[in-house]
């Protein structure tokens, strides 16, 4: 069967432009009336359009000039938050606690949970013991770190390096509102849109079959 295409297959984006022609399989144009009036009631809500204003508001007046600590303080600070949560991989404790002192420097509440909180061996959830030799025996615990800062009030959670799936979880069960402000990657000292633009050489044996 044929793989329909989609955003990931255009070079047009006349979506963002909207000054020429869209694609024969644009997304856009084959979005529903009922699909569209559907998802632009939800920014009525009154969280979604705040959210949607003031982060449009921060990027325009501080585009190329404000980094993404600078970004996750001034939201939080439009937003009115005054409890911000940090959800903080064990490796990165050293880089949560700067973040800390940030936060509370510029007057919020900070309540942190690591991921090895309330942890418990990983074989508890079926990791067989040949997959756990060069990891540690320990599961990290990112359900337990939610339930934590939810039953802390958070306003808002900031994620720091948590590993890939665990901040899925993390996500799906956090009360409050989540920015990720680090994205793990252990090669790529936590920057893993450098194996983007290196592309060709990174990722070159698994680009071959394209080429």
């Amino acid at each position: 069967m044929e793989e329909k295409r989609s955003c990931a297959d255009c070079g047009v984006l006349n979506c963002h432009t909207r000054d020429k022609e869209y694609p024969e399989f644009c997304l856009t144009t084959e979005l529903s009336v009922e699909t569209a009036e559907k998802v632009h009631c939800l920014y009525e809500d009154e969280e979604n359009k705040r959210v949607s204003v003031i982060s449009a508001q921060i990027e325009n007046e501080f585009y190329l000039r404000y980094t993404r600590v600078e970004e996750t303080v001034e939201f939080a600070r439009r937003m009115g938050y005054k409890r911000i949560g940090i959800a903080t991989c064990v490796g990165l404790i050293d880089e949560s606690r700067i973040l800390a002192r940030i936060l509370r420097k510029n007057g919020f509440e900070v309540y942190g949970a690591v991921c090895k909180i309330g942890s418990f061996p990983k074989t508890e959830v079926g990791v067989p013991e040949t997959d756990i030799t060069r990891t540690g025996a320990v599961m990290c615990n990112p359900i337990m770190q939610a339930e934590v800062l939810n039953q802390a009030e958070t306003d808002f959670n900031v994620v720091m390096g948590l590993c890939v799936g665990h901040d899925s979880l993390f996500y799906k069960y956090s009360k409050a509102l989540v920015t990720t402000l680090v994205s793990k990657d252990r090669v790529l000292a936590h920057n893993p849109a450098g194996a983007l633009y290196q592309a060709k050489a990174y990722y070159k044996k698994l680009l071959e079959e394209e080429e």
